[in-house]
């Protein structure tokens, strides 16, 4: 049942229910690939890696399941440390996604912090709580001792405190944003008839969902090795795979190419298919001598508007 001293597991893991979420993050690997290289959306790259992160740590659970009693470390290790890493890489798209709507929507001054300066915030963020989630991670693998089991707690703790920080506050950009170009449309956001609105709803569900997620984790490190979250196995089920399958099917239901993307026509726009190729496109309208419309255009800040 372990390796040395240190018990791998404190319930017997259901292959089942791995076996599920490998097909589920699977599909939603091939799904983001194929957009991804079909639309070019390149941000999107750590993104798809989070959901190969999960696919493969769902497989590493799988085969504990298949080795009960007589567990081995590394499917353990496998599955702890991409399990908890998944979800960091997930946020890491989210971020950079925010950035280029506000700059399609040419509303920088409506961000509580620029575009340009927002991605590599939120990024440099995620990298430190995704070095010290890592850490952690390695730390347990290697635990032995109580000592060690709990130094590598705390360091995860750490890293996922730190996300949850950075994550909430993220929120509180997108939140400041969205009143701001609702209360005062900027004519980009008038002229573009692509559901910009509907992606910033998609953001504040993905957010949300990560942040319950976080949460859980935080609340599963803090309560210990042999503390309730940590050894029962459905919470991990609930709170951390549904949920960030969810987030995943969501971005593909809703992809950002429908409303951010370099590929021609990518951008469901009513007057040109061209003018989707670039993002900022004043350049581009100013070659071809396009005016904005005189006449009104639904407004993606009203419901009826996408």
């Amino acid at each position: 049942m372990a390796d040395g001293t240190f018990v791998l597991y404190h319930y017997n893991p259901s292959a089942a229910a791995a076996i599920i979420f490998v097909v589920l993050f699977a599909i939603c690997t091939i799904l983001h690939l194929y957009k991804l290289v079909r639309f070019k959306t390149w941000h999107f790259i750590p993104f798809l890696i989070g959901c190969i992160f999960e696919a493969v740590g769902y497989a590493g659970r799988a085969v504990s399941a298949n080795q009960t009693p007589n567990w081995t470390t590394m499917p353990y290790v496998i599955q702890s440390l991409l399990l908890l890493l998944g979800p960091t890489l997930l946020a890491a798209s989210v971020y950079m996604t925010l950035g280029r709507l506000i700059i399609l929507l040419e509303a920088d001054s409506y961000a509580i912090i620029r575009p340009k300066r927002l991605t590599k915030f939120f990024v440099l963020g995620d990298v430190l709580s995704f070095l010290a989630q890592s850490g952690g991670g390695g730390m347990l693998a290697q635990a032995k001792t109580q000592d060690k089991i709990d130094l590598g707690e705390k360091v995860i703790l750490v890293g996922l405190l730190i996300q949850i920080l950075f994550f909430g506050f993220f929120m509180v950009v997108t939140l400041v944003f969205h009143r701001r170009i609702a209360r005062d449309p900027t004519p980009q956001s008038l002229f573009i008839t692509a559901p910009w609105m509907r992606y910033i709803y998609i953001l504040y569900t993905a957010s949300v969902f990560i942040m319950i997620r976080s949460v859980f984790r935080v609340a599963e490190y803090a309560g210990g090795y042999s503390g309730t979250l940590q050894s029962t196995e459905v919470y991990i089920y609930i709170f951390d795979a549904t949920l960030m399958f969810i987030v995943a099917a969501l971005f593909i239901i809703v992809h950002p190419s429908q409303i951010i993307s370099k590929n021609k026509g990518a951008l469901p726009l009513s007057e040109s298919e061209g003018y989707a190729e670039n993002v900022p496109m004043n350049a581009r309208k100013q070659e071809q001598g396009w005016d904005r419309p005189q006449g009104p255009r639904p407004y993606q800040g009203a419901m009826g508007g996408y």
